[in-house]
């Protein structure tokens, strides 16, 4: 096939995983499965990333582009451009219409995250007994404080402790909460926004492990703006994709 003969264009059904990193290959195409779904997947700078678009239009579709768009800024994914010549591939390989003219692209992660926080329920991770997160902000004089995983059971949950004064605080109403220390400037803070704390609440550690990072990732995807748990029309019109419990 057509197909077969690209450079690149080997479509090989990833059901266990993506392929290490050493045999990624530049604009290398593959498929992998997301949700029980098959989604194109394109090596862009050494990592295996998924195609947005043919999410939003099998997973997502019964959500709006600008549900979808929130959703994905709130969660701090970032679309990866792709180049025309990765378009094409992507063209080619049934991701994309002919007509297409961009066309983002977020790795399996992020993906996972993006489709759980539409599909899943608000279920939190795994950690262990009394486990805390030692977070920071940097609005105003910024703070410091302690995110409790544990108290975390609604939006307005007062769940960290601030490391100053100790006094506990729902996440939107934290980063308006600081403290002034001889080290500290003053940023504006952005208007009050319900989203806004996952943009400027950030794990004080350095380099967290990948687990921690992780485990992070998945509370903020925890009461993000609702989530609206819809059945999924198989392509071929009969019967139902089940929504996963995550």
């Amino acid at each position: 096939t057509l197909l077969s003969r690209l450079p690149g264009m080997d479509l090989k059904q990833d059901a266990q995983g993506f392929s290490s990193p050493s045999s990624l290959k530049p604009n290398q195409v593959s498929e992998t499965s997301l949700y029980g779904v098959p989604i194109v997947s394109l090596v862009i700078d050494g990592k295996e990333r998924l195609c947005l678009a043919q999410i939003s239009n099998t997973l997502l579709k019964n959500y709006s582009y600008n549900e979808i768009h929130n959703r994905r800024v709130a969660l701090g994914i970032t679309c990866v451009q792709c180049t025309p010549v990765q378009l094409e591939l992507l063209r080619r390989a049934g991701a994309m219409p002919i007509s297409s003219r961009r066309c983002g692209m977020i790795t399996k992660r992020e993906a996972e995250r993006l489709c759980k926080s539409f599909l899943g329920a608000h279920s939190p991770p795994k950690l262990p007994e009394n486990f805390a997160f030692d977070v920071s902000h940097e609005c105003a004089w910024g703070c410091r404080g302690s995110f409790i995983p544990a108290r975390y059971n609604s939006s307005r949950a007062k769940c960290i402790k601030c490391t100053f004064c100790s006094m506990y605080f729902s996440p939107n109403k934290f980063i308006f909460h600081s403290h002034r220390t001889p080290e500290s400037k003053y940023l504006q803070p952005d208007a009050a926004n319900f989203n806004s704390w996952r943009r400027h609440l950030k794990l004080t550690e350095k380099v967290p492990s990948e687990d921690i990072n992780h485990a992070w990732e998945d509370v903020k995807a925890m009461f993000n703006g609702g989530s609206r748990k819809r059945t999924l029309p198989m392509n071929g019109g009969s019967g139902i994709y089940p929504v996963i419990p995550v």
